[in-house]
């Protein structure tokens, strides 16, 4: 699990370094990687192993432990599938140590064999992402890919309602507002990272869910890039963080303010304002073949796997579709990687003191899927465009939630 947080941190560094709103898992990519360096020899092998973070030779069996481990998550579905070439021998020993899934045969009509693994993407992911994000050519030996899926319901949903930002980047806009109130601090910390301090708050999932979504704060001035390492350290335990209960009053994290006043009970109090998002994103891994081992992979000059066929293979092709969906009720986010092979070569009266919390994701943020029994990460992304208001919608908005029941305005932020 750490090995696949710290590529999602790698990762990070790249995807969330160009301004703009992505979505991406490193958890759809690290599986593929660790099958294809089984089967691999030669720089390559090296290669990949370094970006795994593990020796290739436990490679194929940390895969098949982690895709195990996935098929456990309540909410979350997982599948792997191959499709190999029928005139191409595969090395029995490799592929009976596939996971279970999905074996096809390619026929080498591009158009045909695009069907079919479109089919199996849009099935595997229901209809989350439509398309396998692969090139097939007529002279594709090998397609590997991997299918995440996670819907997610929250424990507690929240109240929507139509917003203008009044500060910041967002400022001016009409946008879906999300907020809610719990009687208690325990959602929000607050973490120090490398760009400074990062509040994080943990949208928990339904009783019968394993996961839940972590949103992510930096400074104006912080990296993207950071905020979500930070995030990820937090998230798996290799970062400590302070609780809200723990905090001090004042304005101990970025868009968090805490103060202690006249209330009509002793509870606590956390009142969260953030937005309703919809991101999609497409990455091709080959623009940064040496993050992902496949460097020396990618010249079809040499066979670069010969545990998994005697014929000679390079990779032509490396991409994920990826996609993710932040909403009053709760949250969903899938991804398809794929990995192509070629021929080688209301006021009370006050009667207590209470503590109150407000936190806001008023500007671009981070968000973390996160297992919750294990820290490791399932999804991560920047939020740079949230969904419009409902009147006010982009023109590829995509599917979104349905508008708050009774249209009835949340509760009040507290007053500090």
């Amino acid at each position: 699990m750490r090995a696949v947080n710290r590529l999602t941190t790698r990762w990070a560094a790249r995807a969330a370094s160009g301004g703009g709103g992505t979505v991406f898992t490193a958890a759809g990519v690290w599986p593929l990687l660790a099958l294809l360096a089984d089967g691999s020899a030669g720089p390559a092998r090296d290669e990949l192993a370094q970006a795994l973070g593990i020796p290739a030779d436990d490679a194929a069996a940390a895969a098949r432990e982690l895709l195990a481990a996935l098929d456990g998550v309540r909410g979350l579905s997982a599948a792997t599938g191959l499709w190999a070439a029928a005139d191409l021998p595969l090395e029995e020993g490799w592929s009976a140590g596939l996971p279970p899934g999905t074996r096809g045969t390619l026929t080498g009509d591009p158009e045909g064999d695009g069907k079919v693994l479109d089919a199996w993407a849009s099935d595997r992911t229901g209809g989350l992402v439509d398309r396998m994000p692969v090139t097939l050519q007529p002279d594709t030996r090998v397609v590997l890919a991997s299918a995440l899926a996670l819907t997610l319901k929250w424990a507690e949903p929240f109240h929507e309602f139509p917003r203008y930002g009044s500060d910041g980047p967002w400022a001016g806009r009409h946008l879906r507002n999300l907020v809610r109130t719990t009687p208690s601090l325990a959602p929000v910390r607050v973490a120090e990272g490398s760009a400074g301090p990062v509040t994080i708050l943990e949208v928990t999932g339904a009783r019968d869910m394993d996961m839940d979504v972590h949103l992510l704060l930096g400074g104006p001035s912080a990296p993207a890039a950071e905020v979500l390492a930070t995030g990820v350290a937090a998230a798996g335990g290799a970062l400590p963080s302070v609780g809200g209960d723990a905090l001090p009053d004042g304005s101990p994290g970025p868009g968090l303010g805490i103060a202690t006043v006249d209330a009509s009970g002793p509870q606590p109090r956390l009142c969260v304002t953030t937005v309703a998002f919809s991101l999609s994103a497409e990455h091709d891994l080959l623009e940064d073949a040496a993050l992902f081992g496949l460097l020396t992979a990618t010249d079809s000059d040499y066979g670069h796997f010969p545990g998994i066929s005697a014929g000679p293979l390079a990779i032509s092709s490396a991409r994920q579709s990826a996609m993710a969906r932040f909403h009053a009720e709760g949250f969903e986010a899938a991804a398809v990687t794929a990995i192509a092979a070629r021929p080688g070569g209301a006021a009370r009266r006050a009667s207590h003191r209470a503590r109150r919390a407000d936190v806001r994701f008023d500007r671009p943020f981070g968000f973390l899927a996160v297992h919750r029994a294990s820290g490791l990460v399932l999804a991560a992304g920047w939020v740079t465009d949230p969904e419009p208001a409902v009147g006010h919608r982009r023109g590829a908005a995509g599917m979104l939630a349905p508008p708050s029941r009774s249209g009835a305005r949340p509760p009040a932020p507290p007053s500090h």
